[in-house]
């Protein structure tokens, strides 16, 4: 084929995935954006707006919006672009660069090029450098994040496991594992296992509606524990892991009580509670991000579709 046509055919096939972006709700791109996030390209280093950026916040692909990296994991490498010693869980995605000697990282949700991934550098305890393009990048300040942002209560089981399927999720912005639904004040978690507080262990969601809906997190509430056991989940027993929604105001019970009835019509008996939330009281320490911690998997907490 002669190099004319290949040529017309690359730019027609480059116009097509413009397009086909567009039309798949992502970003307009500016051109340098398009040339790093579509073509792999690489920014100046130092030239970058969030290079110095020391704001708190979230740091979101700037051509989906998915949440990528908090600011809490950004320290300075002294290499000209952010760097990140870690991401949020599942959000950044490895790939072996064409190079052959180095590891490409992309958007988990829609692909974008973000840059490289480094490791054993020594440049922090986690000993990770995701480096990354901040034409690749928006930034969501945290003061904006909480002024936007919702929360969800979900009870279903050992807390560490509906903690880490959450985590998960796109628009998650944190999960903390605690306490609700008793009549304790500051319950301590040997008090909630004795069974005598009425507290059940539980998570509480901070999610940004504008990239997550309230019924997708209760839906996943649904589809990682199951909702037919009474007071217990797999072989942790007592009523401390009863399944129960805790809702904010009326639009999260109507969505709560509206799958409990689809999941009913499709032959499930479900003994999820449904009850207005109250009082959410933090677990300990150590209750938190429990299975990022030790590397381990959830036990009794696998997924299964439902809807």
């Amino acid at each position: 084929m002669p190099g004319s046509m290949v040529a017309a055919l690359l730019h027609w096939c480059v116009l097509i995935l413009i397009l086909s972006c567009n039309t798949m709700g992502y970003n307009t791109l500016t051109p340098d954006e398009e040339r790093v996030i579509l073509h792999k390209g690489t920014e100046m280093p130092g030239s970058g707006t969030y290079y110095r950026n020391k704001d708190d916040g979230l740091y979101l692909c700037r051509r989906c919006d998915a949440p990528l990296f908090n600011s809490s994991d950004k320290f300075d490498s002294g290499s000209g672009w952010p760097s990140f010693d870690d991401a949020i869980t599942g959000a950044v995605r490895q790939i072996p660069d064409a190079d052959g000697r180095r590891t490409e990282i992309v958007c988990a949700n829609c692909g974008a090029h973000l840059g490289h991934v480094f490791f054993k550098e020594g440049l922090t305890g986690k000993n990770v450098r995701h480096c990354v393009n901040s034409l690749s990048l928006s930034f969501l300040p945290k003061k904006t994040a909480e002024a936007v942002a919702q929360k969800a209560i979900f009870a279903g089981g050992c807390f560490w496991g509906v903690e880490y399927h959450f985590t998960q999720l796109n628009g998650v912005l944190s999960v903390t594992s605690g306490y609700t639904g008793g009549v304790v004040d500051h319950p301590t978690y040997k008090q909630v296992c004795s069974g005598k507080t009425g507290h059940a262990e539980a998570v509480e969601i901070t999610f940004d509606p504008a990239l997550v809906s309230y019924e997708t997190l209760a839906k996943l509430f649904f589809e990682i524990h199951d909702p037919t056991q009474v007071n217990r989940q797999g072989p942790d027993i007592g009523t401390q892991y009863r399944s129960a929604i805790y809702y904010a105001d009326g639009g999260q019970k109507k969505v709560a009580e509206k799958l409990i009835g689809e999941l009913n019509s499709k032959g499930y008996h479900v003994v999820t509670q449904v009850e207005q939330a109250g009082r959410f009281w933090d677990a300990e320490p150590y209750h938190q991000d429990y299975y990022a911690k030790t590397g381990h998997q959830p036990y009794c907490h696998i997924y299964q579709k439902r809807f």
